[in-house]
């Protein structure tokens, strides 16, 4: 176990019958950052997250938490979750659920102020099974939180969430990684992890390929963001090679190009009217789209130490 780690997965492997969920994956999560932990689906993102919690046993290598195994109760104590398959009893109200849980914990906050940090105060007396989806979302965070955990897991937690909740959600997270706590994060939402991670870890077929700060995996990767007013037809400009998306918004083309140099040379010359030109780095979606679909998936690419 890495000193400098609150949980750890070491040359985990894991099956489940013929499917390889995770090829001995290498994961690490350090003291006070948001570990954002991304890939497609079947990547095996959930699957690494059951085996630092200890719902599942890894077949090789090990996983760590807080130095222990997994299942050792001082660990779990520590920890907070929040997973993206939730059954809890439909009859219990919402302070009962908050209340039931910070019980498991040695120094919880009150439920009160659970509820007030999550903005479900108003739900306190309602009992769960009558909650929307969302409702309930913000409640199981605010269960997740209840406990002053050093290390929350996190599995799509804004799925569902309306913009206000998702908001709150987010200034949350950034203040429990401000007071000392880390978080580690899975979420489909790329803008979500652009906004949050300090570190983000890319899976793909169980493997990590990728892993470093939002820049560095913008910086692993050639495309790049090209905005302009043009008369050409997206049709045409999507043709040309090098592009790999052209969308049309407001009178401008927005176009994402593996050679931008090339593609504005052909702007120019396609367009004599061709003008307010912007060229930025690809976005950490541009990224994640290159490095789990590109050809050099395979290849583990490691930019942070």
């Amino acid at each position: 176990m890495n000193a400098h780690c609150l949980a750890e997965l070491s040359g985990v492997s894991k099956r489940f019958d013929k499917v390889v969920a995770l090829d001995g994956l290498e994961l690490q999560v350090r003291p006070a950052e948001l570990l954002a932990v991304l890939g497609p689906n079947g990547a095996g993102k959930s699957t690494a997250i059951s085996l630092m919690l200890g719902l599942q046993r890894p077949d090789t290598g090990t996983a760590c938490l807080f130095g222990q195994s997994p299942l050792n109760i001082a660990s779990r104590r520590q920890i907070g979750v929040m997973m993206q398959e939730v059954t809890l009893a439909p009859e219990l109200r919402v302070r009962e659920q908050i209340d039931l849980v910070a019980s498991y914990y040695p120094d919880p906050l009150p439920a009160d102020d659970a509820m007030r940090l999550t903005r479900t105060s108003s739900l306190a007396g309602r009992p769960y099974g009558k909650l929307s989806n969302g409702q309930k979302r913000q409640v199981q965070f605010a269960m997740a939180v209840v406990g002053r955990p050093k290390l929350l897991f996190l599995d799509e937690p804004t799925v569902g969430l309306d913009l206000p909740a998702r908001e709150m959600m987010w200034a949350m997270l950034r203040e429990l990684v401000r007071e000392g706590a880390s978080i580690v994060l899975t979420t489909h939402y790329l803008e979500e992890a652009e906004a949050l991670a300090d570190r983000v870890v890319v899976l793909a077929k169980g493997r990590a390929i990728a892993a470093g700060t939002v820049n560095e995996l913008r910086a692993l990767v050639g495309r790049k963001r090209i905005s302009c007013a043009t008369s050409l037809a997206p049709e045409l400009v999507a043709a040309w090679p090098g592009v790999q998306t052209v969308s049309h918004d407001r009178g401008r083309l927005q176009i994402t190009a593996s050679d931008a140099e090339i593609v504005v040379k052909r702007l120019v010359a396609a367009d004599e009217n061709f003008h307010e030109l912007e060229v930025h780095s690809a976005g950490l979606a541009e990224a994640f789209t290159e490095l789990t679909q590109g050809p050099n998936q395979e290849l583990t690419q490691e930019v942070a130490s």
